[in-house]
């Protein structure tokens, strides 16, 4: 795939923002896309739409629909993971009375090839490899929408599979959105951001806060001298560790995208095919631009950040050196990796031009 790359950099303008403070960041996005915004808190007051999110596992999709809901304000829209959804069914039924709810709900409701006592029975056994029944998924999304009051859904994970892609043409249809807007937004990140974002990734084991060493460290770096190792120290003031727990890499992130290279390639291939489908506007977000066009399209602290470390042993601190970080993309490219609020000024311009606002 091959985006356009979407021009942030407003000429004649040099105010620049620290992108991972709240407040400044807000006003990065009303610096960017103010009127945008303004019309998209407009359009929702009255309407709700749906945006599809296309893109491969950790690309981000969750993160850009927080930043939007932030934006339009508290109950605009839901970011909807079918992942979550499944993963929250598989665990429910093991309690029998939620089990029997949801057995009675698809013997009315379920229509399709399967049983619904053999749906029950691959939801109990099912791995993260095996793909449920489309019908079933579908089922299982009207269920949950239908517990929540209508609001603009983000929906992360649909289409899932190849067979999914001609449901999406019909999916507001389905779970009853009948007149709502809906679009379908890709989001296109070198696999070498994934790569990099898993391993370097580390978690706060008593509040299960995320950071990343390499990209997003924290505001406290410390450094083992036994095994000649910096760590992160969680920074999350309701963390009951706070200033002194260490964070720790998850089981399996040293391998990188490894256990999941099977799921990216698919991800690349649904991404293709729903992009040959008509009918439905289409929004493309990417997170990298080529080294040699940055300047001219970008602002530099829009730019994602490295970090390394050194150990300085006579002083006995760490320093922290901070460039950009470069990246060969898919198609071998040098390339900068955007921060998340430079990808989301492209979502909020493309999204209000895709609603006619």
């Amino acid at each position: 795939m091959d985006f356009e790359i979407f021009k942030t950099k407003i000429e004649g303008k040099d105010q620049k923002f620290n992108l991972t403070d709240a407040k400044e960041r807000r006003d990065y996005f009303l610096a960017k896309a103010g009127a945008e915004i303004e019309k998209l808190k407009s359009y929702a007051k009255d309407n709700t739409f749906i945006v599809y999110l296309l893109g491969k596992k950790n690309s981000g999709k969750g993160t850009y629909s927080k930043m939007l809901a932030e934006l339009l304000g508290p109950g605009s829209l839901e970011h909807f993971s079918v992942g979550d959804m499944i993963r929250a069914v598989s665990r429910n039924i093991q309690d029998p009375a939620k089990k029997l709810e949801l057995e009675l709900y698809l013997k009315k409701n379920y229509r399709g090839w399967t049983s619904p006592d053999d749906l029950i029975a691959a939801i109990e056994g099912r791995d993260t490899k095996t793909l449920l029944p489309t019908e079933l998924i579908l089922a299982l999304v009207k269920r949950e929408i239908a517990k929540r009051p209508r609001k603009t859904l983000f929906i992360d994970g649909f289409p899932r599979d190849m067979d999914q892609v001609s449901y999406s043409l019909f999916f507001r249809d389905l779970v009853g959105f009948r007149d709502d807007a809906d679009v379908m937004a890709f989001i296109d990140v070198p696999t070498a951001v994934i790569e990099e974002r898993i391993k370097y990734r580390r978690i706060c084991p008593i509040c299960n806060t995320s950071r990343n060493t390499k990209l997003f460290p924290t505001a406290r770096v410390g450094y083992d001298e036994k095994l000649e190792e910096f760590y992160l120290i969680c920074d999350n003031p309701d963390c009951s560790g706070n200033d002194r727990q260490k964070m720790v890499g998850k089981e399996g992130d040293n391998l990188g995208i490894e256990p999941i290279r099977e799921r990216l390639e698919i991800d690349q291939k649904l991404m293709e095919k729903a992009m040959t489908l008509h009918g439905l506007p289409k929004i493309f977000l990417r997170n990298s631009v080529p080294v040699d066009a940055a300047k001219n399209y970008v602002d530099d602290y829009e730019l994602t950040m490295a970090y390394d470390y050194e150990w300085d042993a006579a002083a006995k601190k760490i320093n922290i050196i901070e460039k950009p970080w470069v990246v060969n993309d898919d198609q071998g490219v040098p390339s900068y990796s955007l921060q998340a609020p430079a990808v989301a000024v492209s979502l909020i311009k493309q999204l209000a031009q895709t609603l006619g606002i």
